[in-house]
């Protein structure tokens, strides 16, 4: 006899479903249904977004919104195969697809030759909090990155000066140390931050455009 389960959807534009079975498994928390695609030898030892070299060799994974270190199973419903992988990248941002595999996992999946494939994300291990709508992207402007805290304030302290209270100050560790971005506003579309950006550039800032989430 199978197992029967029951399924409960949780709010979100995003499809977030609880599979409860009446055994001892643990609960399967699925993220998503969409296309996923790959990328490989053209990015194989550049950043990712968060700062790690790309290793194409590795199995990990570009996300929209999902934080970094979570992992992932993600399964090729078009041939039941599946493998693990961590977001370490942001993307993509090609149609409707929701994930960017890297080659290692393309591979496991089977999905080398089509480039794409429909599959479904379950949640393994979450590596910080899930967003309530996963289609839902959060940019900011980066205007400047410091070692301490004191030139980053002083940075950000002129920065209010001149362009308003939208500056400031966040902590972020990465790759055991601490460094302190300065950063400008809060975007939902990349193209608002992008118009932004522009006029910062014509007031004497060099920032970039980062996704925040």
């Amino acid at each position: 006899m199978g197992m029967k389960c029951k399924s409960h959807k949780i709010t979100g534009t995003a499809v977030l479903v609880v599979l409860l079975c009446s055994c001892t498994k643990e609960p399967e928390v699925v993220l998503q249904e969409g296309t996923a695609s790959w990328y490989g030898p053209g990015f194989h030892g550049q950043r990712t977004s968060n700062r790690e070299i790309y290793n194409e060799n590795d199995s990990t994974a570009a996300h929209r919104t999902l934080p970094f270190d979570t992992i992932v199973r993600v399964i090729n419903t078009e041939n039941e195969r599946s493998v693990n992988v961590r977001i370490n990248d942001r993307g993509p941002y090609v149609g409707e697809r929701i994930i960017d595999l890297s080659r290692a996992a393309a591979e496991e999946l089977d999905m080398m030759e089509s480039g794409t494939a429909h599959v479904r994300l379950e949640l393994v291990d979450a590596g910080g909090l899930i967003p309530e709508d996963l289609d839902q992207e959060q940019f900011t402007i980066q205007l400047a990155e410091y070692s301490g805290p004191l030139y980053a304030n002083r940075f950000a302290g002129d920065a209010i000066e001149k362009i308003g209270d939208d500056v400031r100050v966040e902590q972020v560790y990465m790759f055991q140390r601490t460094r302190y971005m300065v950063y400008y506003g809060q975007y939902e579309s990349i193209g608002s931050a992008r118009n932004d950006l522009e006029r910062l550039r014509e007031m004497g800032y060099k920032g970039f455009v980062k996704q925040i989430n």
